[in-house]
């Protein structure tokens, strides 16, 4: 869970499969950018599990974590179909520069600034601007706008954003999207820059 708290914490959403078999299940159904798997998983091993992932033609980037270390181990891995490799113990920092540099090569690359209007979303440094001042956003009010914002004024489903902002911890049947896009339009201030389209979502305007 220690992992899982860190990639949070970094604003990702974030599943957790206990054993092999979980995490197979887990990814029949889920379309996940990036999968952080331990080799010495119980039930099914690691290593079981990166051959059925490659084998199912799955988009998703695999990211090895083991406590082998050599260079044979890690040549070993890489052959299995794993993206990348990472030897126990290893730095937070360095874990969640890698999920997101493999999470980059699934999706279209985010550009480092996102504008619309006098709206300016800086992806790299998190930095969120209207008219010139800076706007005082929580981590996931980022992750909607920035979903928002990509979209160019296209709607973007309250599914669509339960999915790429938040994780299995959050209650689909709540009022959790309803409600950041609430704070985040108060946030944004005058003139509305979000609207609600029925039934379908919500979408940025300039």
């Amino acid at each position: 869970m220690t992992v899982a708290g860190g990639l949070r914490r970094a604003g990702m959403a974030v599943d957790v499969a206990f054993d092999g078999k979980e995490a197979l299940a887990r990814a029949a159904v889920v379309e996940y950018d990036v999968v952080v798997l331990d080799r010495d998983l119980p039930a099914v091993h690691g290593d079981a599990v990166c051959r059925r992932l490659v084998a199912d033609g799955r988009e998703c980037r695999v990211l090895m974590l083991t406590a082998a270390g050599t260079v044979a181990d890690r040549v070993e891995g890489l052959g299995l179909g794993a993206d990348d490799y990472l030897p126990k113990p290893f730095d937070a920092l360095e874990l969640i520069a890698r999920v997101q540099t493999l999470g980059r090569r699934v999706r279209p690359r985010t550009p480092p600034a996102l504008t619309c209007g006098d709206l300016t979303l800086d992806t790299a440094r998190r930095v969120a601007m209207r008219a010139g001042s800076l706007l005082a956003l929580s981590p996931k009010e980022f992750a909607v706008l920035q979903e928002l914002l990509v979209a160019d004024g296209a709607v973007v489903s309250a599914e669509t954003l339960l999915w790429r902002v938040w994780d299995e911890e959050a209650n689909p049947f709540s009022q959790t999207v309803k409600t950041t896009v609430s704070r985040l339009r108060a946030k944004l201030g005058d003139p509305p820059m979000i609207e609600t389209v029925a039934k379908s979502g919500y979408r940025i305007r300039g």
